[in-house]
């Protein structure tokens, strides 16, 4: 979806598209009853086998990305229910406006010429790139504040780099109350390449990211620092910018059990 709006926005400058129409708002429509009957308020956004098109997936995606939530149906649910929803729509997103309603009654002005389409800050909005861009969680594991009904967040971080079938293995056996884990991983095997790591349900998957700073040559790093200097911020003595950094949203998340799990994924 990202990629669509990045190439849209471009396109609307380009073509002189901007003088006649412009990218006002993205809106996401939750049917809250279905929430609560299909995912159990939300709790449980997996099943035991999800592929990349499928619901869960599309679910989430739109809940991370957008700048309004229409939470629909709102009066079919128990108020702990509709509490339940609220907190996992929140783990997901916490800048999007929410609007509560039924039979999709919403004012006109609330959705259209609002302004409130931002690129930038749309696509720094999940909540998982708000943990990972936390400038506290080097080193160890830090866990977010932890809402009603258990649902919290953590980041995993570590320099050393994954045993790339070890973590394979942990890969295959994510656990189901994992609602979204995402960041970035580097393995022992191929330290030049930066993954990307994602987990929606039992979908996962890991993609490159590009090359490591730290693989360049010394001229080139200097370049690349002198134009993205933010980049020393996490800048290590031994292994550069090289990082794992994972972000794991969750409900009753058992986090010193996650981390040793994913600690023996590690190169010893």
């Amino acid at each position: 979806m990202l990629g669509t709006i990045t190439v849209l926005s471009q396109q609307t400058k380009q073509y002189g598209l901007s003088k006649i129409c412009r990218l006002d708002n993205v809106v996401t429509v939750v049917d809250a009853l279905r929430l609560r009957d299909e995912f159990n308020c939300g709790e449980q956004l997996v099943k035991e086998e999800i592929e990349e098109e499928d619901i869960e997936n599309l679910l989430i995606q739109q809940i991370e990305f957008c700048t309004k939530i229409i939470l629909n149906k709102v009066d079919e649910l128990k108020e702990e229910e509709l509490n339940k929803v609220r907190a996992i729509i929140r783990k997901l997103q916490s800048k999007a406006e929410i609007i509560e309603t039924n039979y999709g009654k919403v004012e006109v002005g609330k959705i259209l010429n609002t302004n409130a389409f931002d690129l930038e800050e749309v696509a720094t909005s999940a909540v998982w790139i708000e943990e990972l861009n936390r400038e506290d969680n080097e080193e160890e594991e830090k866990e977010g504040e932890t809402e009603e009904y258990g649902i919290g967040t953590f980041v995993y971080c570590r320099r050393t780099p994954f045993q790339q079938e070890k973590f394979a293995q942990f890969a295959q056996h994510f656990p189901t109350n994992i609602i979204r884990c995402k960041g970035v991983i580097w393995f022992a095997n191929e330290p030049e390449t930066s993954y990307v790591f994602e987990q929606s349900g039992k979908q996962v998957q890991a993609y490159e990211g590009g090359t490591w700073v730290a693989s360049c040559s010394k001229e080139e790093q200097e370049q690349i620092i002198a134009e993205n200097p933010e980049i020393l911020k996490e800048w290590d003595e031994k292994y550069g910018d090289r990082i794992i950094k994972l972000v794991f949203i969750g409900q009753k998340m058992d986090q010193q059990k996650l981390t040793a799990m994913l600690d023996k994924c590690l190169v010893e």
